[in-house]
C-alpha cells in the first residue's frame, strides 16, 4: 500500500505506431508509470514493455467507437492521480497534433496536479518519411500543410480548401472514410494527374501505401479498407515512392486491370 501519494501526471507520446519509435526519454517515464491510460493507436508491444502488474486502462476514441467522452478520460485522469500516484497517459504519434492535449492539461492543472510532457515522433511525418515520401524537397515542394479533413459538425475544414489551392504538400489525417468526397474536393482546385499516397498502418509490419493520382485513386478506393485509419498525402513529393511511376506504368499500359 502507498502512502504519502503524491499525484502527477505525464502526457507522453508514443510515435507512429511501431513500438521502437518511442523516444528515449518518452520510454524511461512510460516505465515510471504507476498507471497508464492509453489510446487506441498506441502498440501492445509498446505496453508489454512495461511492468505487468502496472494498471493500464484503454480509453481509446474510434469513428463510432467512443469506449469514453473526453469529459471522462479527463475525470479519469485526475482520479487515478490521486489513487494510484504518477498517470502516464500515453497518445499515438505527438500529443500536441490533433491530440486534445491542451484540453487534458488544462483540466489536470487546474486540481493542482502538474503536467510533464513528453513529445513524440508524429505520424504526419513519420509514416510518409518511412515510405520514402518526403514532405519538402528541392524543386518540388517548399512547404507543407498538416489537417484533418473535416470540422466535429462533418463539414469540410476550410483549411482543405485552402491547402488545395497552393502548391503544398498535403497530409491528411483521419480522413480515410471520407477519402472519395476529399478527393473530390481536392480536384476542384488541383489537376486529375496530382499524385496521392494512402498510408495505412504505418511503420509497422504490415504497413500497406497505395500510390496513384486523383484521377485514377476512384478506381483503386475497393482496395483499401476505409474502416482503417490512415493518413492521405497528396502532392509532387509523392513521386519520390520508389513504386509510384512503376504504378503509373501499369495504369497506362493495362487501364482496364
Amino acid at each position: 500500500m502507498k502512502f504519502d501519494i503524491q499525484p502527477k501526471v505525464s502526457l507522453v507520446g508514443a510515435g507512429p505506431g511501431s513500438e521502437d519509435l518511442i523516444t528515449v526519454r518518452g520510454l524511461r517515464v512510460l516505465q515510471s508509470a504507476d498507471v497508464i491510460l492509453y489510446d487506441a493507436l498506441v502498440s501492445k508491444e509498446l505496453l508489454n514493455q512495461v511492468d505487468v502488474s502496472i494498471p493500464k486502462i484503454y480509453v481509446g476514441k474510434r469513428c463510432s467507437q467512443h469506449s469514453f467522452t473526453q469529459d471522462d478520460i479527463n475525470i479519469m485522469i485526475v482520479e487515478n492521480a490521486f489513487k494510484h500516484g504518477h498517470v502516464v497517459r500515453l497518445k499515438g504519434g505527438d500529443p500536441f497534433v490533433f491530440g486534445r492535449a491542451y484540453e487534458e492539461i488544462d483540466f489536470v492543472e487546474s486540481f493542482g496536479i502538474s503536467v510533464s510532457i513528453v513529445p513524440g515522433i508524429s505520424s504526419a511525418l513519420a509514416v510518409p518519411s518511412s515510405q520514402g515520401i518526403p514532405m519538402t524537397t528541392r524543386g518540388v515542394s517548399t512547404s507543407f500543410w498538416v489537417m484533418t479533413a473535416t470540422k466535429r459538425d462533418g463539414s469540410f475544414s476550410e483549411d482543405l480548401q485552402h491547402a488545395s489551392r497552393s502548391s503544398a504538400t498535403m497530409v491528411i489525417l483521419m480522413g480515410i472514410r471520407r477519402l472519395a468526397n476529399i478527393t473530390n474536393e481536392i480536384l476542384k482546385y488541383r489537376g486529375l494527374s496530382t499524385p496521392i499516397a494512402i498510408i495505412q498502418n504505418g511503420t509497422l509490419s504490415n504497413e500497406k501505401c497505395t500510390v496513384s493520382t486523383l484521377g485514377d485513386i476512384s478506381n483503386l478506393i475497393h482496395t483499401i479498407d476505409t474502416s482503417k485509419p490512415g493518413i492521405i498525402v497528396v502532392g509532387e513529393v509523392v513521386t519520390k515512392h520508389a513504386a509510384f511511376f512503376e504504378e503509373e506504368v501499369q495504369r497506362v499500359l493495362y487501364p482496364h486491370l
